[in-house]
């Protein structure tokens, strides 16, 4: 795997954290390390199941939720999903597809899951989510092809997960969130699965580290520039940064924007995604796409899983209400 080496460049200057969110950062540093060759391990195992350090969540949400453990067929590989479903009603359901997070490394089918799981609870959706296989064993375009072959898999067995095939949605967290930008892009090249919305949290977009957001002064070992920095290495190894790499692995590479569905993005203002994100969305807009797009003030890459701030909830309450307004058409 290449070398991995700071971008070139003087940090610039970034925004203040939001002071309610500085407790949580420093506990988060002391469970989860830098990300890099000899944590990787370490880190997987962290992160396989859930949010590290978070009480164990439950799925069933008390017996509202059916959680289904399968092994899918795909043309590449077997792989597993969960897929949660309402456990009263015959559907059919609008779906979720959620692609989790992990810097393309790591992370696997249940993390970030119960961000979506009060919409199967109260019996309007079904969720499904795949562990893609991961770099830098599987490089691209194996993770975002992976995903994509979920999603085909999916739509194919409607009958079967009692989903509604006209109303399907993509959403994913942090490199999740790229992958399902890239997913998305490989849905409207392809002509299907035909998408109604796409939900792009925190997402990890560009490997050129082009912007100022991209190289801001990291003084507290955030996860921003040393973790995505490995990832994208991982993912893309000599390309990273040059011509010859894809917009479905790089969504930002995307020149033609035009016939994609409607999008939520959300970013922290702290965090090295902000201006990739502002961008992609902007240019969303311009291509006539319906955007949703919110940037939280003081927030850092992964902030929202501080549930005791303020600005958290003010993104998980917004993220919900555009999930809802999705769900109903």
């Amino acid at each position: 795997m290449t070398d991995i080496a700071t971008p070139v460049g003087v940090p610039l200057p970034r925004p203040p954290y939001d002071p309610e969110l500085v407790a949580g950062l420093a506990a988060m540093r002391t469970i989860v390390p830098a990300l890099k060759i000899d944590t990787l391990e370490e880190i997987r195992a962290l992160t396989k199941n859930g949010i590290p350090g978070a009480p164990p969540i439950d799925l069933t949400a008390g017996g509202r939720v059916v959680v289904d453990e399968l092994t899918i067929s795909t043309p590449d590989a077997e792989l597993p999903m969960v897929v949660l479903s309402p456990a009263q009603g015959d559907g059919p359901w609008p779906l979720i597809y959620f692609i989790h997070g992990g810097a393309m490394v790591a992370g696997g089918r249940h993390l970030g899951l119960d961000d979506f799981l009060s919409h199967v609870a109260d019996g309007t959706a079904v969720v499904a989510s795949l562990d893609y296989r991961l770099a830098p064993e599987h490089p691209d375009p194996t993770p975002v092809t992976d995903c994509y072959n979920g999603l085909t898999w999916c739509v194919e067995h409607h009958d079967d997960l009692r989903i509604d095939a006209s109303h399907v949605i993509v959403a994913g967290t942090s490199a999740g969130g790229g992958l399902a930008a890239g997913v998305a892009l490989m849905s409207r090249d392809a002509g299907t699965p035909a998408l109604t919305h796409q939900i792009l949290i925190c997402p990890m977009l560009d490997d050129r580290y082009a912007t100022h957001s991209s190289v801001m002064l990291d003084d507290d070992g955030s996860w921003d520039s040393i973790g995505t920095l490995f990832g994208w290495t991982a993912l893309l190894g000599d390309r990273r940064g040059g011509d010859e790499v894809s917009y479905y692995a790089a969504p930002t590479r995307a020149t033609v924007l035009a016939g994609l569905p409607p999008a939520y993005l959300d970013v922290g203002s702290a965090e090295g995604f902000r201006d990739e994100v502002i961008d992609y969305a902007a240019r969303l807009s311009q291509a006539g796409v319906s955007v949703d797009l919110h940037m939280w003030a003081g927030g850092f890459h992964g902030f929202e899983n501080i549930s005791t701030a303020a600005v958290s909830q003010a993104s998980a309450s917004a993220r919900n209400d555009f999930i809802r307004r999705a769900l109903r058409g």
